[in-house]
């Protein structure tokens, strides 16, 4: 297999050929002169728990699109986001942040999703057809953001497209169009969060911006760039992932239609499906890893220098770790999922994402009970590494 393959637009309508087809291939695959792809349980969560098997994001860019881009503020803005940092470095920075980011206990939030996502569906329920996606998945996590970040609800909608455009600089599959519009949402969100900013020190709020400011660590503080970088990180993190999975698990229940049954029978069981979902169509595809020594993982050689594509979906669906992956079952109970990762990069905000998702479901299931999907209006996003779609037509 070589890395083109993983861009296939086939695999997006059905990724299960791919799981399938890296199964068969092994447990490393090799795709090119140090380039190794693994869909393997075992070997992709050891990789992920290995601190050898680190990040090189600036040199990867470097590769990608050369020098001179790599100069560019969208790339130099992402490096300093703690997700592509190693320690001690990615240490430092999370901590800070992870002090500020812990004070906000979970269930405000969860009750503030609540509303959020009762007001949305007011707004289309008498319609009785909505676009899912774009009316309610998208909007929810950017406006729990913006109410975490105490800037106005009316400026989700800008804030969230700029965050979708960037986050396309992680995709292998990247346009130079793409590349351009990433750089241009970039410095729109920088001149945002820079002057919000500037306008909050001295503030003592309990907004996340204002405790970035007053976070400290025996006088460490957070600078100014690197607050605007990692709250740039919170958007692009906590929307695009958590509202295509919200979609995933809809298609998903729906395309299991038995389970979607048991579900509305018993909503207590809906942590449980939250779960399953997550492992059965991820939103988050592949993680990118290069091995910063020589690895021994499982009996398998890796040598210094080698780029990894660890690609969680495949992981989710090993048959030597689940059984009969390919079906969902929210009824299921054995291992972990790896959909939001593993080690010291494993997802910051994944309480979050889980509230939101319950609360997702729980509001469709009571309040649109008669939901069902429009299926050839469905467009998938054809991504490598971020699957979801861009609209889900529902009607009632």
């Amino acid at each position: 297999m070589q890395l083109h393959e993983l861009m296939s637009s086939q695999y997006s309508d059905n990724p299960f050929l791919l799981y399938r087809q890296l199964y068969e291939q092994g447990p490393l695959i090799q795709a090119g002169e140090k380039v190794i792809i693994s869909g393997c349980y075992g070997i992709v969560e050891a990789l992920l728990n290995d601190r050898r098997a680190g990040k090189d994001y600036m040199a990867s860019v470097r590769l990608r699109f050369g020098v001179d881009v790599a100069e560019q503020a969208v790339f130099r803005g992402i490096s300093r986001m703690f997700l592509v940092m190693n320690p001690p470095e990615h240490s430092r920075i999370r901590g800070l942040i992870m002090k500020s980011f812990s004070t906000a206990e979970i269930q405000p939030l969860r009750e503030m999703a609540i509303t959020v996502g009762n007001t949305l569906v007011d707004a289309f329920i008498d319609r009785g057809t909505c676009d899912l996606a774009q009316e309610f998945a998208f909007p929810l996590p950017i406006r729990i953001i913006c109410r975490m970040l105490d800037v106005p609800e009316s400026d989700a909608h800008k804030l969230g497209r700029a965050a979708s455009a960037v986050v396309k600089v992680f995709d292998p599959q990247i346009t130079q169009d793409d590349l351009a519009k990433a750089g241009e949402a970039f410095t729109t969100l920088y001149d945002y969060f820079n002057s919000l900013i500037v306008s909050r020190r001295g503030n003592t709020g309990d907004d996340l911006v204002s405790l970035f400011l007053r976070t400290e660590n025996n006088g460490d503080r957070l600078q100014h760039d690197e607050i605007i970088s990692n709250v740039i990180l919170l958007f692009i993190a906590g929307h695009e992932t958590t509202s295509n999975m919200i979609c995933n698990a809809v298609l998903g229940l729906h395309d299991n239609p038995q389970q979607l049954a048991l579900l509305q029978q018993d909503t207590a069981l809906i942590p449980d499906a939250v779960t399953e979902c997550l492992r059965y169509d991820s939103s988050v595809q592949m993680v990118y890893r290069t091995a910063l020594d020589d690895i021994d993982v499982q009996g398998h050689f890796i040598p210094r220098g080698t780029n990894l594509f660890l690609i969680l979906g495949a992981a989710n669906h090993d048959p030597d770790k689940f059984t009969m992956p390919e079906v969902l079952s929210i009824r299921r109970k054995e291992g972990r999922s790896l959909s939001f990762g593993a080690g010291i990069h494993h997802c910051m905000g994944y309480r979050l994402a889980l509230a939101e998702m319950e609360v997702a479901l729980q509001i469709l299931l009571v309040r649109l009970p008669e939901m069902r999907p429009v299926i050839s209006g469905v467009k998938h996003n054809h991504r490598a590494n971020l699957r979801g779609v861009s609209s889900l037509p529902v009607i009632w």
